[in-house]
């Protein structure tokens, strides 16, 4: 498990946040674990710098343009649907983790829903396709008012919290 990180904004304990993501691994409705894995996470980072949680669900059949769809979120409603150009779609197409420590240097590729955010982190959700590769069907996405909010530290906690969940399974 990855440590608890601390820093100006308090203390990150990633290994709790697993731990009370854990039950939800058992449940059968993927909308009630995704549900559940925003409210952990907001009552666990909430008090250090997140000023959004929630996951972009891919939708396969639409145009890029529109390609994600939000899904749940907290505390409020953000852009849906967004296309693949941003920082959510390059996670999700390159199944990859994405830090930006200050959104204001993306330039074009950044979605503004809310105009304070200044950092953000995007993990993949992955699971088998039938093949057995992996298969990104969706994208948790961070956001912060604070430059420089998230690091490495922040993305392999968060896989922790993912996988404890039952929500990644890759």
């Amino acid at each position: 498990m990855t440590p608890t990180r601390r820093d100006s904004g308090g203390p990150r304990d990633y290994p709790a946040m697993a731990r009370a993501a854990a039950p939800l691994a058992s449940l059968a409705d993927r909308t009630a674990q995704l549900e559940g894995v925003v409210d952990v996470l907001w009552r666990g980072l909430s008090s250090s710098g997140l000023s959004w949680v929630g996951f972009y669900l891919d939708q396969p059949g639409e145009p890029e343009d529109a390609r994600l769809v939000l899904g749940p979120r907290h505390p409020k409603p953000a852009c849906s649907p967004i296309g693949l150009h941003g920082v959510c779609g390059q996670s999700l197409r390159g199944r990859c983790v994405r830090i930006v420590s200050d959104v204001s240097e993306l330039g074009p590729d950044y979605i503004a829903c809310d105009p304070r955010d200044r950092s953000e982190i995007v993990i993949p959700i992955l699971d088998r396709a039938a093949d057995g590769s992996p298969h990104c069907w969706a994208v948790l996405d961070l956001d912060s008012h604070e430059v420089g909010c998230f690091d490495q530290a922040d993305a392999l906690g968060l896989q922790d919290v993912l996988r404890a969940a039952g929500v990644t399974r890759v």
